[in-house]
């Protein structure tokens, strides 16, 4: 399609002027040293910045390859050439030129922790700056101009601003201007969708030959649902990749835009088989929510499917501060209630998580009579089960508001988080009544609030810290736990903690249906914080030296290709 089909004459001059002025080409930066040869992560810190490098601890993402054919192992090559590229993109959205902020610092430790945050802002602090002159981290990070205010963006007249798909940006005469980022970046999508053509033409199995093809596409045009579609429609792949713009959380000032990431994926299909059953359940579950009925008026999409997977490449937003360890896509609203979603277990990295982080955490603080009740299945589950959760309740508003996403605004990404995490726990417990589930349900439940405190550590600069933080202000107050003075160790009261989970979901759900943002706004404000005894509590698990999260030793050369 030419570009004079999609804009007008006038918009394309003023584009190519832009263009011309202001392009950055990140695929042209110099490409450092990983962050791992950056740093030494067996030292005792001393440094600030080592001090703030020690709340990551490595981790090798490999898997076992000698099960994939050549040509897999040739497209597993192609695919993280592609999402290298996406790393790249991810540095403009997130700060704007990468090259420019490394070279500028002469520490290496410096780089290291600007290459974990895509930026010189701790993702794990609220998005404090930790290079000194940098200023405060933009609310809408770079897909806005730093000086636009939020009453100029909603008072502008500007096509598709709103788009998850468009940079703002401003005009010569300091008017605003929505730049697609696939004409921002004509020559990187260019080359990435020439790689998913390379990936395409290796490929064994029919339907990643088509999402491949259909995706090379779709990230020239930045239209995604027809690929998205294929996506799900491919079942028996053992190869995958997740790429594009994707999620909205690194907008923070109005959660429109989305970010570049990848990730690469080989699929554990013993354990995918096992996890198989249970999207069949959704539609019935969503009848049974704690909600009247006009709150759930909505059909999940029959669709749904679950799957394990071995991560073995993380790039841009998935990689930066705290690392994802399970997926649900696709976010396009019409293609999940038309198909459903696809939610995807990434295990390799959730066992390092559990190992290096959960136990430790649980060590420390989960009350002895009850320490037996941490389990890696149960984590898995609980992961999983939250991620199956966004395939409940709605996903447009009941009173013509729009999607729930454009309702709420930058409050959208972290209510939502907050409503996976209790319907995964109504979702596990409504299996486990029907016996679909045999574990200790305490399991679950003494699990899930031990991961309370490893994700409120993300900080309140992530939607999945604030949820956090809301839930477990808001369990305190309804007594689901109570803290040994003479320990400090926590211990769950089972029919507290279940009655404030119902009346939790009940309140996200409806705020949710009713797009209620000057509501969630409150409860944000009131509850996403970070009390004196918890901070206590954090502080302790700093002094022990227990990490909050992972980076990864990941490429082509860890591999062994």
């Amino acid at each position: 399609m030419r570009l004079q089909d999609i804009f007008p004459i006038s918009t394309l001059i003023i584009l190519l002027i832009f263009s011309c002025q202001t392009k950055e080409t990140p695929s042209d930066q110099d490409k450092p040293s990983s962050i791992i040869d950056l740093y030494n992560w067996d030292q005792e810190p001393s440094t600030e910045t080592q001090k703030l490098l020690s709340k990551y601890t490595p981790f090798t993402l490999k898997t076992d390859l000698s099960i994939l054919s050549d040509n897999q192992k040739k497209m597993i090559k192609i695919l993280i050439e592609a999402s290298s590229i996406m790393d790249d993109l991810f540095w403009y959205d997130a700060y704007g030129s990468k090259n420019d902020l490394l070279t500028s610092l002469d520490d290496t430790e410096d780089k290291a922790y600007a290459m974990v945050n895509y930026g010189p802002w701790d993702r794990l602090d609220g998005n404090k700056p930790f290079i000194d002159g940098v200023g405060e981290k933009p609310a809408g990070a770079n897909f806005y101009p730093t000086d636009m205010t939020k009453a100029e963006f909603e008072a502008s007249d500007l096509k598709d601003k709103a788009s998850l798909y468009t940079y703002i940006r401003r005009n010569d005469d300091t008017s605003l201007q929505a730049v697609p980022y696939n004409y921002m970046f004509v020559d990187e999508v260019q080359r990435v969708s020439e790689l998913l053509l390379e990936a395409a033409s290796l490929a064994e199995n029919e339907g990643l030959k088509k999402y491949l093809t259909l995706r090379a596409k779709a990230i020239t045009t930045d239209d995604y649902q027809a690929s998205d579609m294929a996506w799900l429609d491919m079942k028996t792949n053992q190869i995958d990749i997740v790429i594009g713009p994707i999620e909205t959380y690194e907008d923070q000032l109005f959660g429109y835009k989305a970010a570049h990431e990848a990730y690469v994926l080989v699929k554990d299909m013993e354990w995918s088989k096992k996890l198989a059953k249970y999207g069949a359940f959704l539609p019935d579950l969503q009848k049974g929510l704690p909600v009247p009925d006009k709150y759930k008026s909505e059909t999940p999409g029959t669709d749904t499917e679950l799957n394990a997977y071995d991560v073995i490449y993380y790039a841009g937003d998935c990689n930066s501060g705290s690392k994802t360890i399970a997926i649900n896509l696709p976010n396009d609203e019409e293609v999940q209630l038309a198909k459903g979603t696809r939610r995807l277990q990434l295990k390799n990295a959730m066992q390092a998580k559990f190992d290096k982080i959960l136990i430790p955490i649980a060590d420390m603080l989960v009350d002895d009579s009850q320490r037996k009740h941490i389990t890696f299945d149960a984590f898995f589950s609980n992961t999983m089960f939250h991620e199956v959760a966004h395939g409940l309740g709605i996903k447009n508003t009941i009173n013509g508001k729009g999607t729930v996403r454009t309702a709420l605004k930058e409050h959208a990404s972290a209510l939502e988080e907050g409503k996976a995490d209790m319907l995964g726990l109504y979702m596990i417990k409504q299996l486990h009544d029907r016996g679909e589930l045999t574990a200790d349900l305490m399991d679950y439940y003494v699990t899930f609030m031990t991961s309370i405190f490893r994700s409120v550590r993300f900080g309140a600069s992530s939607a999945h810290g604030k949820a956090n933080m809301i839930r477990f202000n808001y369990f305190n107050e309804k007594g689901a736990f109570e803290q040994n003075s003479d320990t400090g160790k926590y211990k769950i009261n089972r029919d507290n903690f279940e009655t404030a989970m119902d009346e939790l979901s009940e309140l996200i759900l409806t705020l949710q249906g009713d797009g209620d943002y000057p509501s969630v706004a409150k409860l944000v404000d009131e509850k996403a914080t970070i009390g004196a005894a918890l901070q206590a509590d954090l502080d302790r698990l700093g002094e022990a030296g227990i990490p909050v999260d992972i980076v990864f030793e990941q490429g082509v050369e860890v591999l062994g290709l």
